[in-house]
């Protein structure tokens, strides 16, 4: 019997026996460990639970969804109790065991999301439907973590975010049973902002070339509020397709601009590309307005700077992790990570990572799988030790409220992971802001569907 059939027969279960207690007002009830609760979607009744990946493992953010398999595969063996434990030991608090999650084998399923949101929104639909995951996560783009967050929330499925940077994610799009650790793109604005006023001073004049959709809107946008506030003149924002490839035509007419400073936001390879081809143009070595012209990509990877190689030198931007951290959590995390796979992670997989040890955290703090006490779990939750210093999982809008790193590319590396500087760490207090400012609802936890 597939896990399909087994998910259906069990609401023609609960439809006929509704009937015979509706009379009562008593809701059906299971018992788990530390909870009596409702019936709920793929509720773990064997020996094993299964989490859903979803990932991209193709399209423009292909190269982050094969690091954050990596990075999955890992967890989960630390959470069965294998390998060196990793980020298990120096978690605090935590009430994992390595003993699985409650008691249960942890294992995956997968879906190629194609950096697309209707795949990546039809693969969940599927790991939930036919594979019986009680968990959906993954992810590198912010159009893919909106559309399966919301689905999870209408199916009663608990949704940790890969990478995504958008602010819609936790804020206009925010959902109850969905809860992002990566940063934002207001937050990279901040952090960014005093560096490049450092840099290149408060008479700019830029132009973005943006992708179009969540992300990119919301990068712009933030990252236009924070230089204009310096003084800096936004001369043109230009969207491109997601996965353009050759951005030639969008930056020809930067040339004639009149802009001194290239601000691309663009992530993945897209961002290797329009990188790669500004360079080509010459925009590195001209001038414009009497000062040296310069790029600046606000959110970028360890990935992304290998990909570009030299030409990210002594470029700016902002990053969630580096693996050449010095803090506790940073050494055990890429002292596993390479062990494992002869490489440092990437800021994807560490993402990846510690979202999947903070939900079965969660599950063993609440004592059941039930989606309403595991959200509770994490709402206001704070703990350490997972490499970005003192960490809040706010509870207003299930952001991960944390420090910043401003990042610059290295000018001599010294091997070919050795690609980007630390320039600064933004604390959390430095980065915060008000929850409400962005919008949204995050809706109910209750009731929850059984897989509806």
């Amino acid at each position: 019997m597939t896990l399909l059939k087994r998910g259906l027969s069990r609401r023609r279960v609960l439809q006929t026996g509704m009937a015979g207690i509706i009379g009562t007002g008593v809701a059906p009830m299971i018992f788990t460990k530390g909870a009596w609760a409702q019936e709920f979607c793929n509720n773990p009744t064997g020996d094993t639970v299964t989490i859903g990946l979803n990932l991209p493992l193709t399209g423009a953010y292909a190269e982050e969804g094969a690091d954050e398999l990596k990075a999955y595969e890992l967890a989960i063996a630390h959470l069965n109790g294998e390998g060196d434990g990793g980020l298990m030991n120096v978690l605090t608090p935590s009430a994992l065991t390595g003993n699985g999650i409650l008691g249960k084998k942890v294992g995956y399923v997968s879906s190629d999301s194609q950096t697309k949101s209707d795949v990546a929104r039809a693969g969940a639909t599927r790991m939930i439907e036919r594979d019986g995951a009680i968990m959906i996560t993954g992810g590198s783009s912010s159009g893919e973590a909106v559309a399966v967050q919301s689905l999870c929330q209408e199916m009663g499925v608990i949704f940790m975010a890969g990478l995504t940077h958008s602010n819609d994610t936790t804020g206009k799009d925010k959902r109850r049973y969905g809860f992002r650790h990566f940063f934002n793109a207001y937050q990279s604005g901040t952090a960014l902002g005093p560096v490049l006023s450092n840099a290149y001073g408060n008479d700019r004049r830029a132009y973005h070339l943006t992708a179009d959709y969540t992300w990119g809107w919301t990068q712009e946008e933030s990252i236009k509020n924070t230089t204009e506030a310096l003084g800096w003149e936004t001369v043109e924002a230009v969207r491109t397709p997601l996965g353009a490839g050759d951005f030639s035509q969008f930056l020809t007419p930067v040339l004639n601009s009149g802009a001194d400073v290239l601000i691309l936001n663009h992530y993945g390879n897209d961002m290797v590309n329009s990188l790669t081809q500004a360079v080509q143009f010459g925009m590195r070595d001209r001038q414009a307005n009497g000062k040296d012209f310069q790029i600046v990509v606000p959110l970028f990877s360890e990935l992304m700077a290998k990909g570009a190689g030299e030409n990210i030198k002594g470029i700016y931007g902002t990053s969630n992790w580096h693996w050449n951290l010095q803090d506790a959590g940073s050494v055990a995390f890429t002292k596993s990570f390479g062990a494992a796979y002869g490489s440092p992670p990437s800021q994807a997989a560490h993402t990846c990572y510690v979202q999947t040890l903070l939900y079965a955290d969660a599950v063993e703090r609440a004592g059941t799988f039930y989606p309403p006490e595991v959200i509770k779990a994490m709402e206001g939750h704070e703990f350490d030790g997972m490499g970005n210093g003192r960490t809040l999982y706010r509870a207003e809008d299930h952001q991960c409220m944390k420090s910043v790193l401003v990042v610059q590319g290295n000018d001599a590396p010294t091997s070919e992971y050795d690609v980007l500087n630390v320039v600064q760490e933004v604390d959390r207090e430095t980065v915060n802001y008000d929850p409400s400012i962005f919008g949204g609802e995050l809706g109910p936890a209750e009731p929850v569907p059984v897989c509806a």
